[in-house]
This record gives C-alpha cells, structure tokens and sequence, in this order.
C-alpha cells in the first residue's frame, strides 16, 4: 500500500505515521525529561530526530518546486523558504555532522511539536492537489507521488530507528503491534532447485515506488540449495552459546574475532545483546527490565559476525541475497518472514545500472562492503514491509533487530 496505494491511502498513512512519531516521542519524554541522551554513534538526540522528521518531509515536498518531477528532480534545486528560519542548519543530515547535532540551539519539544502539524499540514494540502488535478499516465502519477511516498518512508524508518533506540535506553515501549513474536518449531527445510534468476527491478517495468538501490537488474544463476523456512530461535541459537561457542575462535570469522576483542577491551562480556543467564535461566532485557526469555522467540540483536559463527558451529552458512530472494519469491507460501531483519552473505552493492535519486545519501554512500539484510522485523511498520526492500547495516550493529535464518552448507 506505501508504494503503489492510493491518494487517499497514502493521505491516511502520512497522518497514521505521525501519530506513531508523536506517540514514541512522547514515550521518550516521559522517561527522559530533559530528553538528553549520551553521545553515541547509533543513536541521535530525540528532539533532532523529531525536528528532523519535519524537515525531510518539508524539504522534498513543501520546499521543492520540482517534486512533481519524482526521480528526475534536480536535488540541488534552488528550494522555496522553510517553516523555520535555518532549519537546514539544524536538520540537514547530509550537511550537519552527527557528533554536532548534542550541541544545536534546536527548538523545545512544544515548538517542534508545532512545526511538524505545519509540515504536515502542508503536505496533505499539496497532496489534495494532487488528487484534485489526477495526472494523465501511471508514470506521471507515480512522478507526482514520488516524494510523498519518500517522505511516508523515511519516517517510518525513523519510527523503527527510535523503536530500538528505545530498547538501548531501556525505555519501555507499550504497544502491542511492536512486541517480539513467538515463532513455532521450525517445519520442513524449503529445498529450491537450480534457477537462472534476476533480482532487481527493471527502470522501464516498475510501478509504483522503490528505493534507488531496488532499480538495476542482476541475472545470476542460482544452484540447487537448501533453506530454513523460518528463522533461527533464541533455543536453536542458545545451543551455540552453552557449547562455548564465543569462547571458540574457530568459529569465527578474522573479522568476527577482531570484533569479539573488541568487546573484550571494553569489559564487555562476550555474548548475545540483551541477554543474560542467572542461575540457570536465560533472561532478556526488554522494556527497561529484565524478564525471562521465551525460547521460541526469534533470535535478535545479534551481529553478523555472531549470525556467521552460528552458522559455522552448526555446519551450516547464511544465505545469499538472491537465495533469499528466491525462497520469498518462489516459495512464498513455506517461507515465513518479517520477525526480525535477516542477515545475508551477500554485500551491499548496487546492481547494475544503478542510478541514484534525487535523495542522493540513501544509498551510494554505503556501497562499502557491509551486508545486506533482507525482510523485515517486528519493529518494522507492516506497510513498509516489501519483499524487494533492501536493508543495509554494518557487521558489527547489534541495536538493530536483526537474525537469521540458515542454508545447508554446499
């Protein structure tokens, strides 16, 4: 629905959004009332990040007089006056170095509060003039709608980024649609045989929208392999973790190493983010509290590094980025997904004939090597959620509500 739905679906989901993006803000007021968080690389000031929200949505949409133009638009376009004076000196995320935003003159939460209902406001307007004067072509459509969608995007990626934000700050987060699920014992492994398969979506064929790096195609060849339907459990993955499987650096990848001295040198005892085992029993913090640890949970917030050395113990490898596009696509009805944010062997990499939006830092900055992830997780608003969506985090992140599931090794 995000991407090909209606004017008036998408009116509905910019206002459900930022219902969402009040409702969490207003959790972390309430835990954090002079909303000051530490400095850290993953996290961002929760004032910033709601003044910030406004701006992308004013900056591509309210701003811009190319917006109508979707992807052709120049991103260096001469833009038309803010809600607020300097707000790009103030949210500018391509512009504003991060370790910068802690010492901003940003406005209160009550004035943000307000300059978002302006923001808003103005981009359902726009919006109602889309609607009223309908373009003639499905591709002008989607030109007209592209930014909308954008914006309606990136705000839900905010929501999910202040979701897990939250869970690090041990702030509790009430609401039951963004609790973790129970998964049930795994079924019968998906066995696909070998395909020639294009992954990727063609410039001239696409409908809707998608992200930058979804364009481009790539034809590979796939051997017959075998996968898990669902992903791996915290009581498949805590097996690992009782043979001493941190303690065994034969599981581990050189960089999986370097990662785990790393953790070392900090004082940090090597394990799963969030868990611990006291007399016995696994448990796991959540909601700013620790709680005992249901076993059929998917296993989360772990590093690739530790996805890669479970792998290994267990004879077994991550996927690949195509095999994984080939279990969601062709084995739709077997192969459960959404949990939690899945780990692949493959790098993030554009595929051929990539060409960047005009939101130029959503993707080719981070062509560096870091893996791709595939799917979506509990935390994740299900109407993002897209079987072509790519994901892209450092090895190393274990914030984010990432897993994985397993191939048979070849």
């Amino acid at each position: 629905m995000a991407r090909n739905g209606s004017v008036a679906a998408l009116r509905d989901a910019l206002m459900r959004c930022r219902q969402d993006t009040l409702a969490i803000f207003a959790l972390y007021e309430a835990a954090l009332p002079r909303l000051q968080v530490p400095f850290g690389p993953t996290v961002n000031p929760p004032l910033w990040e709601l003044g910030h929200i406004g701006w992308f949505q004013e900056y591509w949409l309210a701003r811009n007089p190319q917006r109508h133009m979707g992807v052709r638009a120049d991103p260096q376009v001469t833009r038309y006056g803010a809600v607020r004076a300097q707000a790009d000196d103030l949210y500018n995320s391509s512009e504003v170095p991060h370790a910068s935003r802690w010492r901003l003159p940003l406005p209160d939460a009550t004035a943000t509060r307000a300059d978002l209902q302006a923001q808003l406001q103005i981009t359902l307007d726009l919006l109602d003039a889309v609607s009223v004067g309908e373009p003639a072509s499905d591709k002008a459509r989607d030109d007209s709608l592209y930014f909308f969608r954008l914006a309606l995007h990136h705000e839900d990626m905010h929501n999910e980024a202040a979701l897990y934000m939250a869970q690090a700050l041990g702030i509790a987060v009430p609401i039951d649609r963004w609790q973790v699920p129970v998964l049930p014992a795994p079924g019968e492994p998906l066995s696909l045989p070998m395909a020639n398969r294009r992954i990727g979506v063609a410039a001239d064929s696409a409908a809707g929208f998608a992200f930058d790096n979804e364009y481009g195609t790539l034809d590979i060849q796939v051997p017959a392999f075998t996968m898990d339907a669902q992903v791996v459990r915290w009581c498949e993955y805590l097996a690992f973790v009782k043979a001493g499987g941190y303690e065994q650096q034969a599981w581990w990848s050189e960089a999986g190493r370097a990662w785990l001295s790393t953790m070392a040198a900090r004082g940090d005892t090597p394990g799963p983010r969030y868990l611990r085992c006291t007399d016995g029993a696994w448990q796991q913090w959540r909601n700013g509290q620790w709680s005992a640890l249901d076993l059929a949970q998917p296993a989360c917030h772990l590093t690739w590094f530790e996805a890669d050395a479970w792998c290994r113990w267990s004879g077994r490898r991550l996927p690949t980025e195509a095999e994984w596009d080939y279990g969601v696509t062709q084995a739709a009805s077997a192969f459960r997904w959404g949990e939690v944010w899945e780990w692949t062997a493959s790098a993030f990499a554009p595929f051929p004939g990539f060409v960047a939006h005009p939101y130029r830092d959503y993707s080719a900055p981070w062509f560096d090597g870091r893996p791709v992830l595939r799917g979506a997780s509990f935390m994740t608003q299900p109407r993002m959620r897209h079987p072509q969506y790519r994901n892209f985090f450092e090895a190393h992140r274990s914030d984010v509500p990432a897993g994985f599931r397993s191939c048979a090794a070849r």
